[in-house]
């Protein structure tokens, strides 16, 4: 250790340069523990998981399948038993009947009164499928009395140009943007089990030939959009040509858009809601998505995880109480389209005042200051849907939307080009809308390509 320095012989010049030394040195040191203190935090920092994040569930860790002692029995049969299986169908192509015309033991003879109905099932196979293919021989004539040609009119669906009919397209995009088929599997699909010889050019230059189709129903979906009351909205990564975009999706229960955009910022919200304003606004708590509504309902499934998280941190003060108040209020949301008004206002009243009491705690640890911090801000609308029982009280809606997103992205790598990306999100818009209706994804895709809507009921 240095000796210690006896200040009083020091001079005024010696002091101030010993004081700008000590200072330096002791900014290294916080700079110095700062650094240690956060490599602390990493290494003693929970770990992100399904029930304490957003990290979706296939990145979670999965516990074994507890061994089965007993394997289950044969099935009986369809006749007269209680458990499930599947129902027979309605209405059967044939119907085989078996019946044995002779007892096997003594050969006897059996009349229709001997026999009794043992069993009934169904057997199934699926037609091969091959393309039918019109042969088109169109004519012309010259009249002989002015010299004009006239060419014969050929049905609809049968004009010059691509060989390949909207079924076709139909198909070919339902399985290359619901399933997630790439380009090059799709055409050898399309041959071995259709055969159907068609090249990974033909099969784009039909998708672009068919998408000024899509984008006129988009443009109604959109239009419909722009008068609603409610909105949910979030967000998701994406690759183009290799750069981060982000999937839009704002939806209700009457439609659904996405849209593709480089850009996470509010400015995507102003471009696809345009000058409308809706009443009520469904999403996470990130910033672009705040402000575009006159009420606003925070996911509370969200803030469970975050609670969660937190507890996982080490909050025993404020984390734990939040988490109750907020498992209170989801267990309100699954009934509270049921409650009478005045009963969902005096819930919300006993939760503001269950929430009073919980913002009154102290907590100690980083992530419980955090998040009352972030209560303090945003408590106001933790329970809106309370006052509006149109809406949900949290987001889920959107993220299920998203999934096939998150699927197509890890399947695919992301999208080669904007083009390609705007065409996914089109017919992600369509096939979300018509869900809504009842209708299929293939059926969605098919009608809007022979000029149906997916606004139409199923």
């Amino acid at each position: 250790m240095s000796p210690a320095l006896d200040l009083s012989k020091l001079s005024h010049a010696e002091k101030d340069a010993l004081i700008l030394s000590l200072s330096a040195r002791l900014e290294e040191a916080l700079k110095l523990i700062a650094a240690l203190q956060a490599r602390i935090d990493e290494l003693t920092r929970p770990p992100k998981t399904p029930d304490n994040s957003s990290l979706p569930p296939s990145k979670g860790e999965k516990p074994n399948r507890p061994d089965k002692t007993k394997r289950p029995g044969p099935r009986k049969g369809s006749l007269g038993r209680d458990g499930g299986g599947r129902a027979l169908t309605a209405n059967p192509d044939q119907v085989v009947f078996a019946k044995p015309s002779r007892c096997r033991s003594c050969q006897a003879v059996f009349t229709d009164a001997d026999h009794r109905l043992d069993g009934r099932y169904d057997k199934i196979e699926l037609p091969q499928p091959r393309p039918v293919v019109t042969r088109v021989e169109r004519y012309a004539a010259r009249c002989a009395c002015c010299g004009a040609t006239t060419l014969a009119p050929v049905p609809e669906g049968l004009e010059p140009g691509t060989p390949f009919s909207v079924n076709i397209v139909a198909m070919a995009m339902y399985l290359r943007f619901v399933h997630a088929v790439s380009y090059k599997r799709l055409s050898r699909l399309m041959l071995e089990v259709f055969g159907l010889a068609i090249s990974q050019g033909a099969l784009d230059a039909a998708f672009r030939r068919c998408k000024p189709r899509l984008d006129a129903d988009v443009a109604a979906i959109l239009a419909r959009l722009r008068r609603a009351r409610v909105v949910y909205s979030d967000e998701t990564g994406v690759r183009i040509g290799g750069r981060g975009h982000w999937n839009w999706v704002f939806q209700n229960a009457d439609v659904v858009i996405h849209v593709v955009r480089p850009s996470r910022g509010a400015n995507v919200v102003a471009e696809v809601l345009g000058d409308h304003r809706p009443t009520l606004w469904v999403s996470d708590l990130y910033a672009a998505q705040q402000g575009h509504a006159e009420a606003w309902q925070i996911c509370l499934a969200h803030q469970l995880r975050d609670c969660q998280y937190a507890i996982d941190a080490g909050d025993t003060v404020f984390a734990p109480r939040m988490k109750t108040l907020l498992l209170r209020a989801v267990v309100l949301a699954r009934r509270h389209r049921d409650l009478a008004a005045s009963t969902r206002r005096e819930y919300r009243r006993r939760l503001d005042h269950a929430l009073d009491a919980v913002m009154a705690l102290i907590p100690t640890a980083r992530h419980g200051k955090r998040l009352r911090r972030r209560y303090g801000k945003v408590r106001s609308h933790l329970f809106t849907f309370l006052e509006h029982p149109e809406i949900a009280a949290d987001n889920n809606s959107s993220e299920r939307e998203l999934r096939p997103t998150a699927t197509y992205r890890k399947v695919t790598g992301g999208f080669r080009s904007e083009w390609g990306a705007d065409l996914f999100a089109a017919i992600r818009s369509i096939v979300g809308t018509a869900q809504r209706r009842g209708v299929d994804a293939y059926q969605a895709i098919k009608a809007t390509l022979h000029g149906g809507t997916a606004l139409e009921p199923g």
